[in-house]
């Protein structure tokens, strides 16, 4: 897939070429369909580390031995997680007075 990225803080272009596996028939691969899934993909991907980074400081974090960078992520979803479900609408506000982060 060809596309054309805009950045909007810098308004660079830049124009490049994605390939993408899948395990979806000719008939179910359409273009379109491809181009939406992909959007899709990074923009939960993008808005969760956006919460996970702002919120609870992910890339600040030193754990980077064993297991523990894997668990403080699962930790971290598990926080946002029962945020969302208690309706709350301000993350890190929440998590300041829950007392989940500093």
């Amino acid at each position: 897939m060809r596309r054309t990225v805009t950045v909007h803080k810098t308004g660079k272009t830049t124009h490049e070429v994605v390939y993408l596996l899948t395990d979806l028939t000719p008939l179910q691969a359409s273009p379109r369909r491809l181009l939406d899934l992909n959007r899709g993909h990074w923009s939960i991907e993008n808005g969760l580390h956006d919460v996970r980074d702002v919120s609870f400081g992910e890339d600040r974090s030193r754990l980077r031995a064993g297991s523990a960078p894997q668990i403080m992520a699962a930790l971290r979803n598990l926080a946002i997680t029962l945020i969302h479900r208690s309706r709350s609408s301000q993350i890190l506000a929440t998590a300041k007075w829950e007392g989940t982060i500093e």
